[in-house]
């Protein structure tokens, strides 16, 4: 498979991830369970985000030199097109992290513990899915043409869909927990598992990182072939990914009370896929240049962000009811 990143590129790259996740790991432990407050999400994001800016500035700058100006210049723009894009894609998984922790009332001081370890899932994830796409388009390059058709049945159910709310409840990997495991009534700490008159038994927290492991797989189906659309160079597809997916933590907690705001987000977001989609089935008759897919993408987040804030949200009717994490376990 032909890729702009050099061994060395790879190897720097994955060094700079794991020591990342390394200090993640050291902050969090050094300051135990806490709250993490808007100011701390918003430096961290600002961090992740600049440090994605720096390395597109850093690539554009090492293939100018080596490659050429109009390569440098298409590899930055495909790069910066296909980290907007999972960032993109990676709010909508936030809010789903917000609906799980919702509804297991996972207390806040927990929170960033599981979202640090759904962060390490989903790099592994989506390393060995881009990998494996790099080769199956390396080799059967009309697989491009079922990610564009899966992509765009996706972008319009959840255009149909987007104001159906998920029912948790529904859920085949919580009611399969439900009936194979014992799940604790209530949290204990920060543990997995206890020991209860000799038998183990499980926590709701252990149910939580289950579920935030089963929606990384669930939206890395939807993400990996989105970003193809973008570009087919493994390393492009791998960077942009991986950066998007480093800053989750920290967006998660920024945008953890936003989602009545954005409430049109999801829409875009459905566009975006869209768009995409169709613009991998039509790529034998018509190529669609990397500047203009940043455009239109980034137009369509812009606008949906903007519209929400001008267009209040409806309120739906409430019954009074919700679910009790006690009670549901």
């Amino acid at each position: 498979m032909e890729t702009l990143g050099e061994w060395w590129m790879w190897l720097a790259f994955f060094g700079f991830v794991v020591a990342a996740v390394v200090v993640d790991l050291v902050v969090l432990r050094s300051q135990g369970a806490h709250r993490v407050s808007v100011r701390e999400a918003t430096v961290w994001s600002l961090i992740w985000v600049l440090l994605a800016l720096l390395f597109c500035v850093g690539l554009w700058y090492y293939l100018d030199g080596s490659a050429g100006r109009a390569v440098a210049n298409e590899a930055a723009t495909q790069f910066l097109t296909g980290y907007l894009i999972e960032k993109s894609l990676s709010v909508d998984n936030i809010f789903v992290f917000l609906m799980i922790f919702t509804y297991f009332a996972v207390p806040l001081e927990q929170q960033k513990r599981v979202i640090i370890l759904g962060v390490i899932g989903a790099i592994v994830l989506r390393a060995i899915m881009i990998l494996l796409g790099a080769v199956l388009i390396a080799k059967f390059h009309w697989v491009l043409y079922l990610f564009g058709l899966f992509l765009l049945v996706t972008g319009i159910k959840m255009l149909i869909f987007a104001d159906a709310a998920p029912d948790l409840e529904q859920n085949p990997v919580l009611r399969w927990m439900r009936s194979h495991l014992r799940i604790t009534p209530g949290f204990h700490s920060d543990r997995f598992a206890v020991q209860i008159d000799g038998v183990r038994w499980y926590t709701p927290l252990f149910a939580v990182v289950v579920l935030i492991a089963v929606t990384d797989i669930i939206f890395a189906v939807d993400s990996i072939p989105a970003i193809y659309a973008i570009t087919e160079d493994p390393f492009l597809v791998m960077t942009a990914n991986v950066f998007a997916i480093l800053g989750l933590r920290a967006l998660y907690f920024l945008l953890a009370d936003m989602k009545e705001r954005f409430h049109l987000l999801s829409y875009g977001l459905a566009l975006v896929l869209i768009f995409v989609g169709t613009k991998m089935l039509l790529v034998h008759w018509f190529h669609v240049p990397a500047f203009w897919s940043l455009g239109v993408v980034t137009s369509i987040l812009v606008l949906s962000m903007v519209l929400s804030l001008a267009v209040p949200p409806r309120r739906q009717p409430s019954d009074g009811t919700g679910p009790d994490d006690q009670e549901n376990l």
